[in-house]
This record gives C-alpha cells, structure tokens and sequence, in this order.
C-alpha cells in the first residue's frame, strides 16, 4: 500500500516537483541567512544574541522549517509514492515538537518580545489574521 503510486509519472509532474523542491531550499536557505550569527544547530543562547523578525521572520517563526517542508512535498512529488506522505507527517511532527521546544527557550529569553511576535506570526505558515 505504501509503494502505491499517487502522482503519474510525467515531465509536468517532475518538473513541479523540481520547482517546489528548489524552492522550499530557497526558502530554507534565505531564512537561514536572516538569522546570521543567531543561528546555532541546537537550541542555545549566544553572546548578544536577538530575536530575529526581519525577512521570512516576520511572518512566519520557522522558516527553515518550513522550506525544508516545502522541498520534501516537491521531493515527494517526483517520487510519488503514498509512503512519501507517511513520511511528511512524521517530519511535520518531529519539527512541531521542536519548534514547541525552541519557543519555550525564546518565551523565556525574550518574554513579551516573543509573546508579541508569535501573536503575529504564523509556526510554520504565515497567519491570516
């Protein structure tokens, strides 16, 4: 069941999963540049360390979250199986759970600078309110 095809196997729905692919990495990689000297693998304070809202920032809190979601749904495209869809969900969980972990840090290091901007921004898609 999981080796059942989703898409057909066409040029147009390669191509698309090409495009979505190159731009979730786009996306991943512009946030990461946004966060410049802030950004660490693991959750950790460093020296003068700031809440970054300026880029995708300030609209979304986990960019390089999301461009790495966006590019696995392009990656799933040009595979095209049903297992590429388990695995989506599992990604998408493994980062909500981190990013839940990362906000509690960023609450307690920046307190209402954070609480105000997680009231406008969106985890991992912009809000529409």
């Amino acid at each position: 069941m999981l080796d059942m095809r989703l898409f057909a196997e066409s040029a147009a729905v390669l191509w698309a999963g090409v495009l979505v692919t190159g731009l979730g990495v786009g996306i991943s990689v512009w946030a990461r540049l946004s966060l410049g000297a802030n950004w660490s693998g693991m959750v950790a304070l460093k020296k003068e360390h700031e809440l970054v809202r300026t880029g995708l920032y300030r609209r979304i809190r986990h960019p390089i979250y999301t461009g790495i979601l966006v590019a696995f749904l392009g990656t799933e495209l040009i595979e095209g199986h049903a297992r590429g869809l388990l695995g989506f969900v599992i990604l998408w969980l493994s980062f909500y759970f981190k990013a839940r972990r990362e906000e509690n840090f960023l609450r307690q290091e920046f307190g209402e600078g954070f609480k105000e901007h997680a009231r406008h921004t969106g985890m991992f898609l912009p809000k529409l309110t």
